[in-house]
C-alpha cells in the first residue's frame, strides 16, 4: 500500500484549512470545499462536521477519488471511509488536538457523531 511522503505529512500536520476536490456524482462536475485536515504522523484525515449528508462525502464515496491541495501541490487521493467507532473516535482525538475541544465527539456509550460518521482517511491515489 502506497504511503504520503514525509513532506505531504508533514504539510498537512502544519496547515489549518485544505481544498479537496470532489466530482459531482449527478453531474461530474468538479466540485472544492475548504475542509480542515488533521494526521497521526502517517496517516490523513479529513472529515465533515456536517455528517454524511453534504455533498463532498456524497461525492467522495460515489467517486472514490478527489484531489487535495495540500502543500502548495494537487494530490490525487482516494478515501477509506472509516467505519469502526473505535477508530472514528481516536481520528475525533486528533482532530480535538489539532482544532480544539469544540470539536464534536462522542463517548463509547453513545452514538458516533455526524463528524466521526463522517471520516476518512485519505490515501495517494494511484
Amino acid at each position: 500500500m502506497a504511503e504520503f511522503s514525509a513532506e505531504v505529512i508533514k504539510a498537512a500536520q502544519q496547515e489549518r484549512e485544505v481544498t479537496l476536490t470532489t466530482n459531482g456524482r449527478k453531474t461530474g462536475k468538479p466540485r472544492a470545499v475548504t475542509i480542515w485536515i488533521s494526521t497521526d504522523g502517517h496517516r490523513i484525515f479529513v472529515r465533515s462536521g456536517g455528517g454524511l449528508g453534504r455533498d463532498w462525502p456524497q461525492n467522495l464515496m460515489a467517486r472514490g477519488e478527489g484531489a487535495l491541495k495540500l502543500g502548495g501541490r494537487a494530490i490525487k487521493v482516494s478515501p477509506r471511509h472509516v467505519t469502526d467507532p473505535a477508530e472514528a473516535r481516536a481520528v475525533s482525538q486528533i482532530v480535538r488536538d489539532k482544532y480544539g475541544a469544540n470539536v464534536i465527539h462522542s463517548k463509547p456509550t453513545e452514538p458516533l457523531s455526524q463528524g466521526e460518521q463522517a471520516t476518512f482517511e485519505l490515501l495517494p491515489a494511484d
